[in-house]
């Protein structure tokens, strides 16, 4: 029976079947619906659920959540009632990464692949350490212009997963992911260096979404040459490149010019996370983002100004919410 809200279109549904079975997410922000949206438009809606402590669960389980102005009845699930999925996407922010982590403990079985499409360079490392590197395929998502505010999720480019794995990763759970995704309609590329992938991207986002929130503005000011936007952005950047280099990353000019071009794709008038984050007035992913690069400054002894400013603006600009 088709439900009320997003259009029934179950593509393939026989031969999902055999790929997954159980797909869960934690994070109900922006990534998480727009992913949860794809699966539930082309696989069907039970195929995804989203995981939800006691507190969420209360305050979400009345709600109706859209994506692009449809209605999408999604399933929501207790964490002490989840069961063992076939593959998890940690949808959270960083700062609510470490209590996803602990929510998440009976969703994890012996064969559950977790994927996180958190921004960082740090997300996969927790969840490692928590349920096994042999569990996770490594990813960078990009290129989407997906913003949610309160109950609505919108996007004009539903971007691209980049995907692979590292360490003790397991080849074939990248094949079964790949094989998922071509079914859901979740865009990807597979990542020979995903290690060097997770750096690039972690470099954009230091550039692009702390300047974004500093000077409260779009992904259009970031690129405009000679803005202070600008300025304050490449930066930033080049702050990462050093210390990626000292830790054995070979980043160069060129990823921020990459990057620079799919800003430029993106709709002008759009703005990064933390950028909504200022204007929601929640905690934002600095510490992530600026904490990080300082940290790695004080260890290679490299001077990291530019991501001390932000880190001191963006943390002045948090203190203000209460006010």
């Amino acid at each position: 029976m088709q439900q009320e809200g997003f259009t029934e279109d179950f593509r393939g549904k026989s031969e999902v079947t055999d790929i997954m079975k159980k797909v869960s997410l934690i994070g109900m922000g922006a990534l998480g619906l727009l992913f949860g949206s794809l699966i539930y438009k082309n696989c069907g809606p039970e195929y995804v659920d989203f995981i939800l402590d006691d507190d969420r669960y209360a305050s979400y389980r009345d709600r109706r959540f859209f994506c692009n102005d449809e209605w999408i009845p999604f399933r929501l699930t207790r964490a002490g009632e989840a069961e063992p999925a076939d593959l998890l996407l940690v949808c959270t922010k960083a700062t609510g990464l470490e209590g996803a982590i602990a929510s998440l403990k009976k969703a994890v079985g012996r064969d559950t692949i977790i994927i996180s499409v958190l921004n960082g360079i740090t997300s996969e490392q927790m969840i490692g350490e928590a349920y096994g590197f042999e569990k996770i395929v490594h990813c960078v998502a990009q290129a989407m212009d997906a913003m949610k505010f309160g109950d609505k999720m919108s996007y004009t480019k539903a971007g691209e997963l980049r995907i692979g794995i590292a360490g003790s990763g397991k080849p074939e759970n990248l094949k079964k992911v790949e094989a998922f995704f071509n079914r859901a309609g979740i865009a990807y590329v597979e990542e020979e260096d995903i290690l060097r992938r997770l750096w690039s991207k972690f470099m954009l986002n230091v550039g692009v979404n702390q300047a974004c929130m500093v000077y409260g503005t779009t992904y259009g000011e970031t690129i405009r040459e000679g803005s202070e936007t600008n300025r304050t952005m490449m930066a930033a950047m080049r702050e990462v490149i050093a210390i990626g280099n000292a830790e054995g990353v070979d980043l160069s000019e060129e990823d921020i010019r990459q990057y620079i071009r799919i800003v430029g794709t993106l709709s002008a008038d759009g703005m990064p996370s933390m950028a909504q984050d200022r204007i929601n007035k929640r905690p934002s992913e600095v510490e992530s983002f600026a904490g990080t690069v300082i940290r790695y400054g004080g260890k290679h002894h490299i001077p990291v100004p530019e991501n001390e400013y932000l880190y001191r603006k963006i943390k002045e600009i948090e203190a203000g919410y209460e006010g």
